[in-house]
């Protein structure tokens, strides 16, 4: 009920539409229900010589009085054949109607419930979405969303249907002979039991085939995504062969569930067929002691298959229901998820040149401590390199100052309003933020760098790209600026994803530049370069660096030094020089290593001349 009540919100704008949709059905349902009526007035009447009585024809007794031709005449055969052919056009054109509009209503759900999903996942923190992995993501924003859309366009309307057609069978078949009734009263329960044993193990079936389906849209995107390193690893037969795993497990899963229909119709058919030949033996006997004419006999057994075949309609309802309530929970599930970033839309707070400050910053994320007692002070234009081993705490710091994970002790504030009193749109609007992992879109190199501001003209663009050291390799392509890159980047260096990345930062230009570890793929002359670049041509901006070639922070006004989540050394490059502690010794032992390179390469260089 709850799924239901989940789905409402977004169908109750249809529900005037749905409601006519659902009349029409009923309209046309019954004039379909009335045929066997007019096939056993044909047998009687037309075909044998019947005698009319006061009850005969029941609805259609009209056709009977004579006004339309007497019994045993072709002029009534043609007044039966008409009505029967207006019952037909009418249910064909009101069908006709209702399938346009409940394909509307499901098309405008659907798009409704992804565009919902959608908006839900770009609200969502990134703790809270790693707790789903991209193949569930997937299922849910696509294949779902699908699925439940058919619950309410399709699935509840044809249930309404079912039970429609039941209850006017039954009453039609009780204004013929309420003898006909006894063999569906004794069937019902029989099939009641079935329906529900079955119910209840498909929905544990369903949940075992979207899990199933999971795990293979899992693999797949997986797959994709890391192409180059299965080639670069021949790893191919190995992806091949998990892939494989989970395409037979998706298999199993679907062929338990085709066994367990096929057990049902199986005894469904056993007991319609006990209901027909029932039907055929009560109208026999009727017939013969004269209480019925041969062609109610007709008329009867039609509405009984009818009866029992509608069972079988409901059963198929409601089997596929137990999938699409499944894919609702999961909807339901995934909208109710709350971020752990909460956001003040409503505040209007926002800074142009903002001072930062960190105080007593702490963080804890699954009971460990990732900060400790960070205090800094960052004023506007200020330049700060952090620095430490992997695992330190830089990147985690950099995250809390944007809130793609917030602090759990202490205060971090811009001129003195704490960021959580900012919306999350103000505050990272005043970020240019160039992360460790480069993500670029399956666009153009242009319109990577004006992700920002799309709207910006070219000459913008070009100008961000030449202080990111990016136009040099840009114009070497044949497309230039208009060149399309591959899904993630493929199809370029990772220094040259790195520099447009950069130089998309460097369009946004917003008050404070966060550069994490983006330059580690340059050589030392082009990062060099850039940082040059950004010293010159933003010297107004705060720039704050992470990176574990300690060159680049080299001069920076003041270095943060990292061990375990604390601050363990500060100061400028001069002083931690002259500390001769862990900085010293990790720039020290980086410039050696770097030396050794450059002498190797002269030594290589000197033999080749020889």
């Amino acid at each position: 009920m709850e799924t239901l009540k989940f789905g409402y919100r977004f169908f109750k704008k249809s529900m005037p539409v749905a409601i006519l949709a659902e009349v029409l059905s009923l309209v046309g349902i019954y004039a379909e229900l009335l045929l066997p009526l007019l096939t056993g007035i044909l047998i009687d009447f037309v075909i044998q010589s019947g005698e009319v009585e006061k009850d005969s024809g029941g609805i259609f007794h009209f056709l009977l009085t004579g006004a339309y031709g007497g019994v045993h005449t072709m002029r009534l055969f043609g007044a039966i054949a008409a009505v029967y052919l207006v019952l037909i056009g009418l249910r064909i054109t009101v069908i006709y109607a209702r399938d346009l509009m409940q394909e509307q209503i499901g098309l405008k759900l659907e798009t409704e419930l992804r565009y919902a999903t959608y908006a839900k996942l770009m609200e969502l923190d990134s703790a809270t979405i790693a707790d789903y992995n991209s193949g569930e993501l997937l299922q849910i924003l696509n294949s779902d969303t699908i699925m439940f859309k058919e619950l309410f366009a399709h699935r509840i309307p044809y249930l309404a249907d079912s039970i429609f057609i039941l209850v006017t069978t039954l009453v039609l078949i009780a204004e013929i002979n309420l003898s006909f009734i006894i063999i569906p009263l004794i069937l019902m329960p029989f099939l009641v039991t079935t329906v529900v044993n079955f119910k209840r193990k498909a929905r544990v079936n369903f949940k075992d085939i979207r899990s199933k389906s999971s795990a293979m849209n899992l693999t797949v995107q997986e797959n994709i995504a890391a192409v180059r390193i299965v080639r670069s690893f021949t790893n191919e037969e190995l992806e091949k062969e998990k892939f494989g795993v989970s395409n037979q497990n998706l298999l199993n899963a679907r062929l338990k569930q085709i066994w367990l229909s096929s057990r049902f119709d199986l005894t469904f058919n056993a007991i319609r067929q006990i209901a027909y030949i029932g039907t055929i033996v009560i109208g026999a006997v009727l017939v013969i002691r004269g209480y019925l004419t041969v062609g109610y006999i007709l008329s009867s057994s039609t509405y009984v298959l009818r009866i029992m075949n509608n069972i079988t309609s409901l059963n198929n309802h409601i089997f596929n229901m137990q999938q699409q309530t499944i894919a609702g929970l999961e909807l339901k599930s995934f909208m109710e998820k709350q971020s752990r970033v909460p956001d003040h839309e409503q505040v209007a707070l926002r800074c142009d040149a903002p001072d930062i400050e960190l105080k007593n910053v702490s963080m804890q994320i699954d009971g460990q401590d990732i900060l400790k007692n960070i205090n800094v002070s960052i004023p506007y234009g200020k330049k700060i390199g952090i620095v430490g081993e992997t695992g330190s705490g830089k990147s985690v710091l950099l995250k809390a100052l944007v809130r793609t994970r917030d602090i759990t002790g202490g205060s971090i504030t811009l001129d003195g309003h704490d960021i959580r009193e900012f919306s999350l749109d103000s505050l990272r609007r005043m970020y240019s933020y160039v992360f460790q992992d480069v993500f670029l879109f399956s666009n153009t190199i242009e319109s990577n760098i004006a992700y920002s501001r799309p709207d910006i003209d070219e000459r913008m663009v070009t100008q961000a790209a030449t202080h990111a050291q990016a136009s040099r390799f840009i114009d070497a392509l044949a497309d230039r600026y208009k060149t399309v890159v591959g899904e993630r980047g493929l199809g370029i260096s990772g220094g040259q994803k790195q520099r447009l990345s950069i130089a998309r930062a460097f369009h946004k230009n917003a008050p404070v530049f966060i550069l994490d570890d983006s330059t580690s793929a340059l050589d030392v002359n082009t990062e060099r370069t850039l940082l040059k670049n950004i010293e010159e041509n933003f010297k107004e901006k705060t720039v704050i660096i992470t990176a574990h070639r300690f060159s680049s922070v080299v001069n920076c006004d003041e270095i943060l030094y990292m061990k375990d989540g604390e601050i363990t050394e500060r100061g400028t490059f001069q002083e931690l020089m002259a500390l001769g502690g862990s900085f010293a010794h990790v720039y020290n032992v980086q410039q050696e290593q770097q030396d050794s390179v450059v002498d190797y390469d002269l030594l290589g260089s000197g033999r080749k001349g020889a």
